[in-house]
């Protein structure tokens, strides 16, 4: 193929395929800059950079949504072969890829957003000075989450990593005067670098390995290299550098051991940086978790019923033990991280540091999900994509439970002028409304019904009980479900013990705030976060049918 051939078909891809499909991160694209002229101009200096922001938001939520239906844009056929939803396009030549799970992964993310701006406009932080470079940095941030969501080349896997990571640094730091903000940031910043540069020399060890770093191509590559038997030590620099690599993952997710961070870099920033970083960054880490796992578990041609039924078929066996080794690291970090997020949260006195505990537990289920999901892929298609489908479930809901969690937070911060739990005693007597919503938020973190995050834990332990009922890493998927279903109970006493603060415990007479009714800006915005979660533990089909789509993916 000569120079010429080349730069016309990769133009004709960029232009009738890739840019059609990538919409979405292009709304978000132009919003930035329209944010940015309304910092630099001095006659757009005038305009609310949220409302601005809020509208961009809204163009890119729309995309979301089509893309999400399956539309018959570049290609797309609506109900492919895959069950329902979009077909798989890789786009910009195999750097990125678009399929059912980015699809849905964009449109939980532009969601997020859209909840996510009125929320800070209604609580105060980013002042109209600031506004601007807040808005900026949370539209990159969130920009490249998406782009993890749907990397498809290890070095887009770096790269979409540190471009949602570095704006988060700044916003950890936005509370400018305070030293706790200050070092929140630079612990934030350190202990990304570090993890970026382990996880960068893992992707160096698996292309110098593997020749390739597009996701497909190494689960053939590493199908090999195992089915040789290479006495070379190969396997064992595989083995090094995925473990490498799952560094910079772990430290997206705040997964045990590489959690340090979470907890005093939430207790450091706003709450409104911890509700985004608890929520779009979990989002989009457990979405590029998925990829990774799948990319290098999965042949290019999928696993179907005949290939399961002979798994002596050359590059299957390879790819077997390829999984293996995934589930096990994956689930043992699951484990531990739930249980340690759990743990650490009963003894916790601020509101944040107890979300940061909660948030790094709930991370720890969501990796029980991705484990049973990778480890029926082997065994049963179907139920791989049941278990996908739970985590895209979860995440729904999660958006809900935690920004409700971190906006209520917020507003008695600005209410209060504490984030102390303790000053929530006796909240009852005059602002019974905020009580009822952070009981709705709490209990359905919990996982009780009938809210929405019992159905999410559900469809999380069914996925644990199918894969152990067909057998596919039993005694790990076992251990998993008792370890969830523990730790569900060890985290019954922490949230509980707030709820006991806000209604029985006595008010403490220097009490600065008065009232807070949900007749307000922010009362409104409380309820539009919290009222989903109730609606959405009784009427959940409708978002199980969306989470269903992202499933798909594991065709």
């Amino acid at each position: 193929m000569n120079l010429g051939s080349l730069i016309t078909g990769s133009l004709n891809d960029t232009l009738a395929v890739s840019l059609p499909l990538f919409r979405t991160e292009l709304c978000l694209a132009t919003t930035i800059v329209l944010v940015l002229l309304c910092r630099m101009l001095p006659v757009l200096r005038r305009l609310d950079s949220g409302i601005v922001a809020l509208g961009g938001v809204c163009f890119a939520l729309w995309y979301a949504w089509n893309d999400l239906r399956g539309n018959p844009v570049g290609g797309l056929l609506h109900g492919g072969a895959n069950g329902g939803g979009v077909v798989r396009q890789e786009l910009f030549g195999g750097l990125l890829v678009f399929d059912s799970l980015t699809a849905y992964i964009r449109f939980l993310l532009m969601g997020f957003l859209a909840l996510y701006i009125p929320f800070t406009k209604a609580s105060g932080i980013p002042d109209h000075e600031d506004g601007a470079d807040f808005y900026t940095l949370v539209l990159g941030a969130t920009l490249g989450m998406c782009l993890m969501a749907s990397a498809n080349h290890l070095l887009m896997v770096f790269m979409a990593v540190e471009m949602a990571s570095v704006p988060s640094y700044a916003l950890a730091g936005l509370l400018k005067g305070r030293k706790a903000s200050s070092e929140a940031a630079l612990k934030y910043a350190v202990y990304g670098a570090g993890a970026a540069g382990i996880m960068l020399y893992g992707i160096s060890l698996l292309g110098g390995l593997l020749g390739t770093c597009h996701l497909p191509s190494m689960a053939t590559e590493i199908a090999r290299v195992i089915d040789s038997g290479s006495a070379s030590g190969s396997v064992m620099v595989l083995a090094l550098g995925g473990l490498m690599m799952a560094v910079g993952l772990a430290f997206k997710l705040s997964a045990v051991p590489f959690h340090f961070w979470c907890p005093d870099v939430f207790e450091g920033a706003a709450a409104e940086i911890g509700g985004f970083l608890s929520v779009a960054s979990k989002a989009a880490a457990v979405a590029l978790l998925l990829r990774v796992c799948f990319g290098l578990g999965v042949s290019p041609t999928g696993i179907n019923a005949a290939a399961v039924a002979n798994l002596a078929e050359p590059g299957l066996a390879g790819l077997g033990a390829t999984r293996h080794f995934m589930v096990c690291v994956v689930g043992l970090m699951a484990a531990i991280t739930c249980t340690l997020g759990n743990l650490a949260a009963y003894g916790q006195t601020n509101m944040k540091r107890l979300l940061a505990y909660s948030t790094i537990a709930h991370a720890g289920y969501l990796m029980m999900a991705v484990a049973a999901a990778v480890a029926l892929i082997g065994v049963d298609p179907a139920g791989a994509r049941d278990a996908v489908s739970a985590v895209a479930f979860y995440l729904g809901t999660y958006v809900f439970m935690n920004l409700a969690a971190f906006a209520i937070v917020a507003f008695l911060r600005n209410q209060l002028r504490s984030e102390e739990i303790e000053s929530y005693a006796g909240l009852v007597r005059s602002s019974p409304g905020i009580v009822v919503a952070m009981a709705v938020v709490l209990v359905s973190l919990i996982g009780l019904p009938p809210l929405a995050g019992f159905v999410a834990k559900f469809l999380v332990f069914a996925s644990l009980v199918q894969a152990i009922s067909l057998g596919a890493e039993r005694p790990l998927m076992l251990v998993l479900l008792v370890v969830g279903g523990f730790n569900t109970v060890i985290s019954l006493f922490y949230y509980l013990r707030v709820l006991k603060v806000m209604t029985f415990d006595p008010p403490p007479a220097d009490r600065a705030g008065g009232e807070f009714s949900l007749v307000s800006l922010p009362g409104a915005v409380v309820t539009a976060l919290a009222v989903p979660v109730v609606v959405l533990g009784v009427f959940w089909s409708g978002l199980y049918a969306c989470a269903q789509l992202a499933g798909a993916f594991a065709s």
